[in-house]
């Protein structure tokens, strides 16, 4: 019986208040809760009531079994434990009698997704107890064979989620594995094995990380999992010197005992790895601690796991890495160690989970283009296509290739493979009912391809695709068709019997966006034959051409695909005379003089493609346009130094005695007026020869070029020589991980409060 003690000299006395008693869940014991109040002296010596503190007892019944007397143990429980009332004696018999009858849990029962399966080694010939906890520690200090069977009745103990808590006040028990572990790793894989399934168990759970970081389990198992890696390219090496003269039969039978010791040898690694890496994945929902994961080469020495063969294992494996690329620093390390190449060849497993779990990966690594690359180089286009009949792995098949399409340099790829014939029979399934998007999303990408196209209008694919797109008016399906249209040869000319259907959706009436995809598929037709000029009277497009010419009339995509209509019509003279006619011209020469102010809203585009198109087309602009070039340098001229005058503007609205703000004249610089308007502000004397420099010949005073993107940029003071930075000195960019590099890390561990 516990007896209760003041802590400090200045309680009087403390008062127990019974509670209610109840079974332990999984053993044979009674639990009592009760509250301990204590009365405490004031600081002018009154007594006063001090905490209140809620207790548990747990009286555990080690002699309780099927021929015990109930009611004589339950007078016995009574009396020798103060904080239950004698009144409470019928209940205690209830409860004794239940335990007395309560059925053993089954030991065949399955354990919880985040635990791990029993492995080799875990077998025990006695049942594990809590009560002997110390019994156990007491085999830690023992031999070797003996610390495998302390931990692994320790592990049993553990592998129970409800006694997690009474181990956690077990800092000897915890701290003797720990000790254990670091010292003697290297010396059993067994004992390595079982102790860091011990604190896998407590990983499992994430108010326990702290315990498990506190021990530094985490940096060990960093440690072991490298040297294990190591070990296995030595064992690897020593097998193919001994596989070197397969006739000799002396040799032959060395070769066949060291595999058969390897395989044992690689079994029981295997196992080891296992935990120690599901540990670690378990820890790595704390991106600090993964970060520094990431430090120690955890992505090389996951993707050299996965040359193993245990499935098990490699879906943990790929599950880890799967993880990691979410951020960009693991994936550029899984680029650099070509892990898109092994992955590959899980893509030709039965295991369904690893293959479920393989393909996500290399979607989240599909979003990279150097990655994307390395998938084509694998193989990866051929084999995708082959499982995109799969209902389970049909839809994660698509998406990858969808993003490999996107490169231009890989969509006649698809030609040569099964792909599109499957993808057409998807498209025609759907009949009127919803699209998945990734579907004709993809399709829309390889329409764009020459040889692409001419496979997909084979036999009636032209035809039933221009039927769905019509009857639905499916502006998706007609923008694959457009891009259809586009490719010269003998795929244009199949567009010949659906030139008037095309037509006839030119309107008002219809969707613009609709109307867009439909214009833009009769504007790709740049067929010699076709009359035109019958397509244009029959439907009365002129007017909707000349209509929708107009600045403002329509959005500007469908003003574009009324210019290029107008200059595939035009080829046609009669067409062309006509559209001269209806005063189209002016309405052209207008658009035409609008043309350099959208270039420069688009001179800075975030597409690397319209920033060269839009730079290259204003130099010639600004060539043969004085007042042009003048309004595109002053452009420029803000785009890059706009941090500067930004700072010039906002001094100039602040203090009024500042004296940078006026010139020798007393005047004030921005007064009303614009800023480039002020020459003398961007000027600096001794430049060339002692003559003043215009700055926009001398763009490095103010800025240095192509310094974006997360990078740091300079700019440069008119009075001062020095550059300055944007970037707060002495600090470092953050990482993608939200940290720094030079940031500490601090780590703090608290034991569970006592009950």
């Amino acid at each position: 019986m516990d007896k209760l003690q003041a802590e400090d000299a200045r309680y009087l006395k403390r008062k127990v208040k019974r509670g209610s008693l109840d079974v332990h869940p999984t053993e044979k014991a009674l639990v009592v809760q009760y509250e301990v109040e204590a009365t405490i002296l004031g600081e002018m010596g009154d007594p006063m009531v001090g905490e209140r503190k809620e207790c548990q007892k747990i009286i555990r019944l080690k002699s309780l079994n099927a021929n015990t007397d109930i009611t004589t143990l339950a007078r016995r429980v009574v009396e020798e434990c103060r904080l239950i009332h004698p009144s409470k004696l019928p209940e205690v018999e209830q409860l004794l009698f239940y335990l007395q009858n309560r059925k053993k849990p089954d030991k065949q029962e399955k354990h919880s997704p985040r635990d791990l399966t029993p492995f080799e080694g875990m077998e025990l010939d006695e049942e594990a107890n809590i009560n002997c906890i110390d019994d156990y520690v007491e085999l830690l200090y023992e031999d070797i064979p003996e610390k495998v069977r302390g931990a692994t009745l320790i592990l049993h103990l553990a592998r129970n989620p409800d006694n997690l808590e009474e181990l956690l006040q077990n800092e000897t028990a915890l701290g003797a594995l720990a000790r254990v572990l670091r010292e003697d790793w290297k010396q059993s894989v067994d004992m390595a094995t079982t102790i860091i399934y011990v604190f896998f168990c407590f990983s499992s759970f994430s108010q326990f990380h702290g315990l498990v970081t506190h021990y530094k389990i985490g940096a060990l198992c960093m440690n072991i999992t490298e040297h294990e890696l190591k070990r296995y390219d030595l064992w690897q090496d020593e097998l193919q010197k001994k596989k070197k003269d397969p006739d000799n039969q002396n040799v032959k039978k060395e070769h066949e005992k060291a595999l058969k010791k390897y395989q044992g040898l690689l079994s029981k690694q295997e196992q080891l790895l296992r935990v120690a890496l599901y540990l670690l994945l378990n820890l790595a929902e704390d991106t600090r601690t993964e970060l520094k994961m990431r430090n120690k080469n955890i992505v090389h020495m996951l993707v050299k796991t996965l040359d193993r063969e245990d499935e098990e294992l490699l879906v943990l494996v790929v599950s880890f890495l799967k993880k990691l690329s979410i951020f960009l620093e693991n994936k550029n390390d899984m680029a650099e160690t070509h892990a898109v190449e092994k992955l590959a060849r899980l893509l030709a497993c039965d295991h369904e989970n690893l293959l479920n779990t393989t393909l996500r990966l290399l979607l989240n690594l599909s979003f990279d283009t150097g990655l994307r690359s390395q998938m084509v180089q694998a193989g990866l286009i051929h084999k995708l296509s082959l499982m995109l009949a799969d209902e389970k792995q049909g839809q994660l098949c698509m998406c990858i290739l969808y993003h490999i399409s996107v490169d231009d340099r890989f969509k006649s790829m698809f030609a040569y493979t099964d792909c599109i014939p499957q993808l057409m029979k998807m498209l025609f399934e759907c009949g009127e009912s919803h699209m998945e998007p990734e579907l004709i999303s993809f399709c829309i990408n390889l329409a764009a391809n020459k040889r692409n196209a001419q496979v997909i209008c084979e036999g009636n694919g032209l035809k039933m695709l221009m039927k769905r797109g019509l009857k639905l008016k499916d502006v998706l399906i007609m923008k694959m068709i457009r891009n259809l249209s586009q490719h010269d040869g003998p795929t244009k000319n199949l567009f010949i019997d659906y030139v008037g259907d095309l037509a006839a959706q030119i309107g008002a009436e219809e969707r613009e966006e609709y109307v867009i995809e439909c214009l833009g598929t009769l504007a790709n037709l740049t067929i010699p034959d076709l009359d035109w000029e019958l397509v244009l009277k029959e439907y009365n497009l002129v007017p909707y051409l000349k209509d929708h010419l107009k600045p403002g009339s329509a959005e500007d995509d469908l003003i574009l695909e009324v210019v290029i209509m107008i200059g595939t019509v035009s080829m046609d003279d009669s067409c062309a005379a006509t559209m001269a006619k209806s005063g189209i011209i002016p309405a052209l020469i207008e658009l035409l003089n609008e043309a350099p102010a959208y270039l420069i809203d688009l001179m800075h585009d975030k597409n690397a493609e319209i920033r060269k198109v839009c730079n290259n087309t204003l130099d010639i602009i600004a060539e043969y346009d004085k007042e042009c070039e003048r309004k595109i340098q002053s452009e420029k001229f803000r785009w890059h130094n706009s941090q500067w005058l930004e700072m010039v503007e906002n001094r100039a609205m602040g203090d009024d005695g500042e004296p940078f703000m006026f010139g020798d004249d007393g005047e004030a610089f921005m007064h009303n007026g614009d800023i480039l308007e002020r020459p003398d502000l961007f000027y600096t004397a001794g430049i060339h020869g002692g003559r003043e420099a215009d700055i926009l010949e001398r763009p490095d005073l103010f800025y240095t070029a192509g310094i974006h993107g997360g990078r740091e940029t300079f700019w440069r003071d008119p009075t001062s020589s020095t550059p300055q930075s944007t970037v707060t000195p002495g600090q470092r960019p953050a990482t993608t991980y939200g940290t720094r590099p030079d940031e500490q890390f601090f780590y703090s561990y608290a034991g569970a409060a006592s009950r």
